[in-house]
């Protein structure tokens, strides 16, 4: 048996690519769970977030507050982006021979985890503040409160996504957990 090596390193480049162990695999579930929960509040902002009363401006739905848009928007789409990178980086991570550039994309993975997830705790607490003191006076037919209610859920929901990826795999998240015993379950079919 050959040893595993500093972040999985003795094993790189020894295994071809499997689409359907990448795409069952925790991580890359959160990462696909954190991608849409992104897209899903820029995209409410963006469509519905703003409101013009009887003029050419644009106001934000979030007590007329254009930071509290512009920085949900601007989370999302950063969020958005990210996921994408490290999708990518997770499907070459197998590949990946040097060590030292194997901790490098671990630590950058746990370092933009941490700040996504402070910045979703910024954005929930923010957004739904502002929605708060929102007035009904300011939306008229209750325009655009359904997507300000949906950003804010979703922000949240982001929150225990990047949460759930600073953890390590094999610890006791529930997601890593469940792929722990459906494999477990598959390899017992097999025999």
């Amino acid at each position: 048996m050959q040893p595993a090596g500093a972040y999985g390193a003795g094993k790189a480049g020894s295994v071809a690519f499997d689409p359907v162990a990448f795409f069952t695999h925790p991580r890359t579930v959160l990462r696909l769970l954190s991608w849409v929960f992104s897209i899903v509040v820029f995209s409410c902002i963006v469509n519905e977030g703003y409101i013009n009363i009887g003029s050419e401006r644009l106001l934000c739905i979030f007590n007329n507050n254009a930071d509290a848009c512009n920085f949900g928007v601007t989370v999302g789409v950063a969020c958005f982006l990210g996921s994408i990178f490290f999708l990518i980086l997770d499907a070459y991570f197998p590949s990946i021979s040097s060590v030292r550039d194997r901790k490098r994309a671990v630590l950058l993975d746990l370092v933009f985890s941490g700040i996504a997830c402070f910045l979703w705790f910024v954005g929930f607490c923010f957004l739904a503040n502002q929605w708060q003191a929102t007035s009904p006076e300011e939306l008229p037919l209750a325009q655009g409160s359904d997507a300000a209610r949906a950003a804010i859920a979703f922000c949240f929901f982001s929150i225990l996504s990047w949460v759930c990826m600073l953890t390590p795999v094999d610890s006791h998240c529930p997601l890593c957990l469940l792929h722990a015993w459906l494999s477990v379950s598959a390899d017992h079919e097999h025999i």
